[in-house]
């Protein structure tokens, strides 16, 4: 009977240790997702993050876009050309604000530039896709000028439409440590 009550003593004893070390063990994987979560971008994003990422790219997408509605305007160019200027220059300055502020934490340029790459692709192009669609299909919006209140009104419109669908493409990217979470270590 004694033998039975220390075999179970050491079994008990057995498991308590094997529950213990798996505990151990879990809280260093948890610690170890946690490290790699911290400079990866993984987790939970906030909306305001991901809003604030997006208000970047559209900040640069609305120097372009209207820059290159004015030259193509000025050219007097038609609305497919006009458009792909618009376009190039979004790309253009989305990159250049992103390469400003990896530069000024004083990384290289080649470096800077693949970060920007990586940070802003995605995110410039989903916009842009929103932004011309909504021109594009806005009855009389392609041939507005200028000078009438339709094209600047267009313009917020397919911003802000841009703006509200991008956001969450931006949380989903940097949650997963792409996006901008690939720039975000340099802003500190």
């Amino acid at each position: 009977m004694q033998h039975d009550a220390h075999a179970h003593h050491e079994h008990h004893g057995a498991v308590a240790h094997e529950g213990h070390d798996e505990h151990q063990q879990h809280q260093h994987q948890q610690g170890h997702h946690e490290h790699h979560g911290h400079h990866q971008g993984h987790g939970e994003v906030s909306w305001a993050m991901a809003a604030q990422a997006t208000l970047h790219c559209l900040t640069g997408c609305a120097i372009g876009e209207v820059l290159g509605m004015i030259i193509g305007t000025a050219f007097g160019w038609g609305n497919v050309p006009t458009m792909v200027l618009a376009i190039v220059l979004a790309f253009f300055f989305g990159y250049a604000l992103t390469l400003r502020g990896i530069l000024k934490a004083g990384v290289d340029f080649r470096t800077a530039f693949k970060v920007a790459l990586a940070a802003d692709t995605l995110s410039i192009a989903v916009m842009e896709i929103i932004d011309n669609g909504v021109i594009a299909l806005w009855p009389g919006a392609m041939d507005a000028h200028l000078s009438e209140a339709l094209f600047w009104i267009v313009l917020a419109i397919s911003l802000a439409t841009a703006f509200v669908l991008t956001t969450p493409v931006n949380k989903w990217m940097i949650g997963r440590g792409k996006g901008h979470a690939v720039g975000h270590q340099y802003h500190h």
